[in-house]
C-alpha cells in the first residue's frame, strides 16, 4: 500500500467514526432523557421571544436531526472519496464539514433535550439561546481547525542521508522497538472508569437517567487516549510497519520501495503539537516521550517520526535496504 492509499485509508476511518459517533449521540440523547420528557418536544423557539412556537413527538425529534445526519454524511463522504483522502483543500473542506455540521446538530438536539426536560407541556420549555451561542462557537471553532489542517500540506523534500549496516546477502533480519506513555495510559483509564461509573449510576438509579449520555465522550477519548499510548515499530524485509496502541491497530506500513531515506531526529512535544499522533511542520510524528526518533522520508517528500528507543539500528536498516533496492 502506497503512503497516499495509507492516507485516504485514515482519512475515511476517521471520518466514518465520526459520523457514527455523531448518529448513536443524535438517537441516544432523546430517548436516555424520554421518561423527563413530555409527549410533544418544544423543536423551535421565536427568535423575538424566546418562547416555544413548535413541537414534535419525541420519535420524530430524535429521527429528523438523523436522517438529516445521514443525508448530509452520505454526500459529504462520497466527496471524500473522490479525493482519494489528499491532504489538500478538498479534504479541508470535507473535514470543516463533518465537523462544523455534527457539533451543530449534536448541540441543536442537546439543547432541545436539556430545554424540555422535566416538563410537563412542550409550551413550558425553557430558553436554548445560550446553548444555541455555544453550540455555534464550539461548532465554528471545530469546522475552521479542521479547514486549516486540510491544506497544511508540507511541500515534498528530498531525501536526507542516515545511518547504514551492511546486510549480508540472503540473511532474513527483524528489527522491534516498543515505547508506552504511562501518563496517556492513565488517562485512558480515568475516562474508562468515568464512563463506566455514569452508566452503571444510571442503571442502577443513583442519580438520574440524563447522566447516561455522559458516558459516551468518556468512553470515546478513553479508546482514542489508549490507541495513542503505546507503539510498536517493525523492520523487516518487507520495510517498515509502525502499529498503534496494545492490540498494533491502527498500523501504517511502508514498503521499501515508498521509502526515500530514514534518519534519527531529537523531537519535543512541543516541537509537534503534544503528546500521541501528531500533525505538524515536521510531517507525521508519533509522539509518546520526548528524544530520539526515527523518521523516514517518503518518495513523495513526506516525513514519519516514530519516538521509540535504538531508532538508529532501525534507520541503518532501513537505509540499507533501500541501498539493496536501488541497486537491483
Amino acid at each position: 500500500m502506497t503512503d497516499t492509499a495509507r492516507l485516504r485509508s485514515a482519512a475515511v476511518w476517521g471520518a466514518g467514526g465520526w459520523v457514527a459517533g455523531v448518529l448513536v449521540l443524535l438517537v441516544a440523547l432523546p430517548l436516555v432523557a424520554g421518561d423527563r420528557l413530555p409527549d410533544r418536544l418544544a423543536t423551535h423557539w421565536n427568535a423575538g421571544s424566546g418562547e416555544p412556537d413548535s413541537s414534535m413527538p419525541l420519535w420524530a425529534a430524535t429521527a429528523f436531526p438523523a436522517l438529516i445526519w445521514v443525508l448530509l454524511t452520505t454526500v459529504v463522504l462520497l466527496a471524500l472519496w473522490r479525493t482519494r483522502g489528499s491532504s489538500g483543500p478538498a479534504s479541508g473542506w470535507v473535514g470543516a464539514t463533518l465537523g462544523f455540521s455534527g457539533v451543530m446538530l449534536l448541540g441543536t438536539q442537546a439543547s432541545i433535550v436539556q430545554a424540555n426536560v422535566d416538563h410537563a407541556d412542550w409550551r413550558e420549555a425553557d430558553s436554548v439561546t445560550g446553548w444555541v451561542l455555544l453550540t455555534l462557537l464550539l461548532a465554528t471553532a471545530l469546522g475552521g481547525a479542521a479547514l486549516l489542517t486540510g491544506r497544511r500540506a508540507p511541500a515534498a523534500l528530498p531525501a536526507v542521508a542516515g545511518p547504514t549496516m551492511e546486510i549480508p546477502a540472503g540473511q532474513r533480519f527483524v528489527w522491534l522497538s516498543r515505547t508506552s506513555n504511562p501518563w496517556l495510559q492513565a488517562a485512558a483509564a480515568v475516562s474508562g472508569v468515568v464512563a463506566v461509573a455514569a452508566v452503571v449510576a444510571s442503571v442502577g438509579g443513583l442519580v438520574g437517567s440524563g447522566a447516561a449520555p455522559l458516558a459516551a465522550p468518556f468512553a470515546l477519548a478513553s479508546v482514542l487516549v489508549l490507541g495513542c499510548s503505546s507503539v510498536q515499530a517493525r523492520v523487516s524485509e518487507k520495510g517498515l510497519e509502525v502499529g498503534l496502541g496494545p492490540w498494533r491497530w491502527p498500523a501504517r506500513r511502508w514498503a521499501a520501495e515508498d521509502i526515500a531515506s530514514a534518519r534519527v531526529e531529537t523531537r519535543t512535544a512541543a516541537q509537534v503539537g503534544g503528546w500521541g499522533y501528531r500533525l505538524s511542520g515536521l510531517g507525521t510524528t508519533v509522539m509518546l516521550r520526548g528524544g530520539e526518533c526515527l523518521v523516514i522520508r517518503t518518495r513523495q517528500g513526506k516525513d514519519f517520526a516514530v519516538s521509540v528507543d535504538d531508532a538508529e539500528r532501525g534507520a541503518a536498516l532501513l537505509n540499507s535496504l533501500v541501498g539493496q533496492g536501488s541497486l537491483r
